[in-house]
This record gives C-alpha cells, structure tokens and sequence, in this order.
C-alpha cells in the first residue's frame, strides 16, 4: 500500500471517519454487549435472593443450571456465525438479541431446577454466536490500525455490567411482591429480558453493515473507509500462502496453548461472576451484620470498577510498549495468588480488596490476550483458531460454576474451589512464559514469543507500527 497517499489524509478524513465510528457504532454494540453480560449472569444474582430456595437448589444443581449455558452456546457458535456471514452482521446480531431476549423473559416464570436447566441451554442456543459476531461487525467498519482501540472501548462494557447491573439488578429484586405478584428474583429476570427485546429491534434500524450505508458520514468519509477497508483486504489475501487453512489452525500447538491459556481466565472470570453474590451473602453470618438486596449489589460491583480503569491503562500500556509477555503473565500469576487468599482476608473489607485484585488481573490480560492469534495466523487459519480459542475458553464458562458448585456441596465451605480457580490460572501464566520461551528468541516480545520454525516470520510493516501507537 502507498503510505504516502493516505498519510496526508489520516489528520483530517480518517480521524473524523473513526471518531464518528467509535461515538455512533461502539457505545451502542458495547450496550448490546452490556445486557447480554447481564442476561446471563443473572442467575448469579438471583440465586442467593430467594431462586436456590423457591426452586430447592444444591450448590451443585445451582452450578450446573450456570453452566449448561455454555454448552449450548458452543455447540450453536459456527452454525451462527456462518449464518452471519450469509446474512449481514446487522440482521443478525438483531435477531440473536430479540431471541435471546425471548428466552431471558422466560425466566420469570421458571418452577423447579429441570426447568431452568432447560431455559439456561436455549439461552445458549440463542445467544451463539453474539460475542465473535460483534468483534466481527465492528472489524468490518475500521482498518487494523485503529482496531484495537475500537475493540478495547467495546470491551470496557463487561466490567461495566456488573458495576451498573448489580445494583441495577439488586433494585429490581427489591420490587418483592409490587409488580404482577413476582418474587423480587423473578422480577429481576422480567426485567433484564425486555432492554433485550427493545435494544435488539431497534439494531436492526439503527446498525449499518457497511461505511457506505451510514448516511452520518460524509462521502469523504464513506470512500476512506471503505478504500483502506479495501486495501487491507486485498493486502491480506496477497498473504494468505502457506499455513492459513483452517486444518493449520486445529494442527497448530501454538493455538491449542493459546486456548488453555484463555480456559483458565475464562474459568476465573465465570467462578468470580456467578459465585460472588453467593461469597457476599456469607459476610451476613460472618459479622453479624444483614445487607439488604441493593447492598449487596453495590458490594458486588465493587472489584469491577477497578478492574475497567485497571483494563483501559494496562491496555494502553500494551499498545505504548509493544505488546511483551508480561502483559498476560503477570495478571494471571496476580489472579492465581489473589483469589484463594480472599477466603483467608479475615473480613468483608479485605475480601472484597482481594476479589478486586482478582477482577483488575482478569480484566487487564483480556483485551491483549485477544491481539495474539492474528499475530502468527492468517485467512481461514485466523477465523478457525480465533473460533477454537474462543470456543475451548466457553468449555470453562461450563466447567467453572458446576465443579465450584459440584466442590462446594463436598467439602463445605469455598476454600478449595477457589484453590482450584487460582491454579487454572496459574497454568495460564505458565503457559504464557512457555510459549514465549520455546522458540529461542526475546522472551520479552509477544512477537517473537508466537514465532516459531515452520510458520513465517511476521515483519512489522507501517500499519502494525501505527497500531502500536494507536493508544499513545
């Protein structure tokens, strides 16, 4: 590509074109992003309020229900996301909304565990495929240079979830009784589903597939966009010799440690969301003291404010610096270290300080951990090791709330299934040091770290440059 045909324009049209894109797209897909975090760790909130004992829940059956989410998730995510590639990201990421936001309202009127076993996997079904399809959609709209600031932004809305929506959910519980004679738990399902529904309606109208649709930017703009979209495509295609099959991707070791690298902060992340209210609701017996509904919301959401300022500057940092191994290792080792020791902080205050380490080390390697497999993976390689990764990561979304729960019921208390939390991300960090380590070049640069004999070298070109400064 000649840098010195589009230089000239990046102060001027590409800057107002990505302004524009991240004030009129990200805050709205981030919101979508926002209640779909929300309908699905909901359950985590309703379980101590009142859902375990109307519905006669162990802490087994109660991780199960959790868990069972995600199998049907993964079993739906490739089926959906080639029927986004058929249908326009637009259509169905709306679709996918309003379904979900269906069976999310279903909710309310759950009877015993079968049931909510049952509406827990069709909400799987039916949110398959959002998350990738949203990286996707918003991919389609910004050149790799400014990606990763785009994506950081979007993600910034997960911690954001349980900062707003667990007091949001906790107010909701409170209405015992006041609307349509629902327990304050069932409420609260009634009342996540339906942003569901409406936000998912209102996507289909509000969200373009494309720049050259979006009639809020100028043609200047719209031909930007969409030439150095171009542009980036073709480069890409002019690359994809060698190792860029979708067999490569499921062959390559590089891809299989990345995905145990992601299990364990998925596992992490999944223990922390759903048992957490469980954790909170235990400081009642421990001090004496009795929380109402809306105080325990506001004490869950406490780890993840931290945590979101904790994922914009350690990000930022990654960008400033390059991307080094660090930058995912170091989080892991501080989850791995923190969360066991939040059972042994001695009192809710340091508790809950503990589980904010925890929250600001899972959130931090995130966002980067996503940059690595489209360092070394190309064409169909990247799509289908991208999907692995994610896919291998949901198996922890599973596995996490049920042998949490599964562990608890059997020895009686957290201690252990929490020991076992740090220790998956524990081989997460290690994982890391060993994938940067075996190749026989700096340890210190990711780069390096994902380069090894039988894969091309990737050369930094202006645009990989540019996206390193992107965050200055």
């Amino acid at each position: 590509m000649d840098q010195s045909k589009t230089a000239p324009e990046a102060p001027t049209v590409a800057a107002s074109a990505i302004r524009k894109v991240s004030i009129r797209l990200v805050p709205f897909v981030a919101l979508m992003f926002f209640i779909n975090y929300l309908d699905r760790t909901a359950i985590g909130f309703a379980a101590p309020n009142g859902m375990n004992d109307d519905l006669a829940l162990s802490a087994a059956q109660f991780g199960f229900a959790s868990g069972v989410f995600f199998i049907g998730y993964i079993l739906l995510e490739v089926p959906s996301n080639l029927a986004l590639h058929k249908f326009g990201a637009r259509r169905w990421l709306a679709r996918i909304m309003v379904s979900w936001g269906i069976v999310a309202l279903l909710f309310t009127w759950v009877q015993n565990f079968e049931q909510l076993v049952v509406l827990r996997f069709l909400l799987g079904v039916a949110e398959a495929g959002f998350f990738p399809g949203a990286i996707l959609f918003l991919s389609l709209w910004v050149p790799a240079q400014y990606r990763g600031r785009v994506l950081m932004l979007f993600y910034l809305a997960q911690p954001l979830t349980t900062v707003i929506g667990a007091p949001l959910a906790g107010l909701l519980i409170q209405q015992d009784q006041v609307f349509f004679g629902l327990e304050g738990w069932r409420f609260m399902f009634f009342g996540v589903a339906i942003p569901a529904i409406i936000v998912g309606v209102i996507a289909w109208f509000y969200l373009k597939d494309k720049p050259a649709d979006a009639k809020w930017l100028t043609r200047e703009e719209q031909v930007w966009l969409t030439d150095a979209l171009d542009r980036e495509k073709a480069a890409t295609q002019q690359k994809e010799h060698g190792h860029v099959s979708a067999k490569y991707a499921f062959k390559s070791g590089r891809v299989w440690v990345l995905s145990f690298i992601y299990f364990g902060f998925i596992y992490g992340l999944y223990a922390l969301a759903f048992f957490l209210p469980t954790i909170i609701e235990g400081f009642q017996a421990q001090t004496g003291q009795t929380f109402d509904v809306l105080q325990k919301g506001l004490i869950t959401a406490i780890p993840y404010l931290p945590a979101a300022i904790v994922m914009y500057f350690w990000s930022r940092d990654a960008s400033k610096r390059g991307l080094k191994t660090w930058h995912i290792a170091v989080p892991a080792i501080a989850g791995a270290v923190s969360i066991p020791l939040a059972l042994f902080a001695g009192s809710p205050a340091a508790t809950i300080a503990v589980i904010t380490v925890t929250a600001c080390a899972i959130f931090a390697a995130l966002p980067n951990f996503w940059t690595l497999p489209t360092r070394f993976l190309t064409g169909a390689a990247a799509a289908a090791g991208v999907a692995l990764i994610n896919t291998i990561g949901n198996l922890a979304g599973f596995s996490a709330p049920y042998i949490t729960g599964a562990v608890r019921d059997w020895t009686g208390n957290y201690e252990v299934p929490m020991f076992i939390v740090g220790f998956f991300m524990l081989v997460s960090a290690v994982l890391m040091v060993l994938l940067a380590r075996s190749n026989r070049i700096n340890a210190a640069t990711v780069d390096g770290a994902l380069h090894d004999s039988g894969a091309p070298a990737v050369t930094p070109t202006p645009a990989s440059a540019a996206a390193a400064e992107e965050v200055r």
